[in-house]
């Protein structure tokens, strides 16, 4: 048992290696020019080891997606912990996400290089399915903190509107502004000082469109910021200067 313990650990370590070494070949040369035999190389594995673990290297891209929404996730599930009200627990994850593309550049950049439909038709369905049940995981995270404020009439949805519309609006949002924060664009001369506030700013704005109470009228978000960085996510929040 312990012999076949030991394999399962030195298995996954050495998948988790090969989807590292993928991410940083793909950020350093560019989808095109990455192929298996530069990750066996970089890792000191052969290929047939390589191919062990992958058919192409479109799988062990679509790996990768699935990893950073699972390492995503679990700032999510953390900030969905938090002690307070919905809209409080909303804004925890909102925190959550932020600061794990903080802490995660690389995750962040490598999904934008790699995420379209050609790349995912390469890899095989066992793929596409373990990474499509990774961001349903995390929207259903979003969406069952929503449908908790729904039920304790907190907000009210007009009719056809679902909570999961309503986390796609958000995820939206933030996602068209990581975007932009992690390219060349010059947002400070655009008038832009402070663009992780202004995320914060405008996914309050939004909520608040919906109705969605305590209003930010009604309780210093603020004050909530602070409370959730302390009380949930302090060693991050410490290691991006945040504490």
């Amino acid at each position: 048992m312990a012999v076949s313990e030991r394999k399962k650990r030195e298995y996954a370590q050495r998948e988790s290696l090969i989807i590292d070494t993928a991410r940083k070949l793909l950020l350093d040369r560019g989808y095109l020019e990455l192929n298996m035999d530069q990750i066996a190389e970089v890792t000191e594995y052969s290929k047939g080891t390589i191919y062990q673990h992958f058919s192409c290297k479109e799988e062990i891209l679509v790996a990768m997606l699935s990893e950073s929404a699972d390492k995503a996730g679990q700032f999510l599930l953390r900030g969905s912990s938090l002690k307070g009200n919905p809209r409080e627990r909303m804004a925890a994850m909102a925190l959550g996400y932020d600061l794990f593309v903080c802490l995660n550049p690389d995750h962040f950049k490598a999904k934008l290089l790699v995420q379209n439909e050609s790349i995912m038709r390469k890899a095989s369905p066992t793929f596409q399915k373990k990474m499509d049940a990774s961001n349903q995981e995390n929207m259903r995270l979003v969406a069952g903190v929503l449908r908790d404020a729904v039920a304790e009439g907190h907000v009210q949805l007009k009719e056809g509107i679902t909570p999961e519309e309503v986390a796609f609006g958000l995820w939206t949002g933030a996602l068209g502004a990581y975007v932009l924060m992690s390219s060349e664009v010059n947002l400070h001369a655009l008038g832009i000082t402070d663009p992780r506030k202004a995320v914060w700013e405008n996914m309050h704005a939004l909520l608040d469109g919906f109705g969605w109470r305590p209003l930010s009228s009604e309780l210093d978000y603020e004050q909530t910021r602070i409370r959730i960085l302390k009380e949930v996510f302090p060693q991050e929040a410490a290691q991006v200067g945040k504490a």
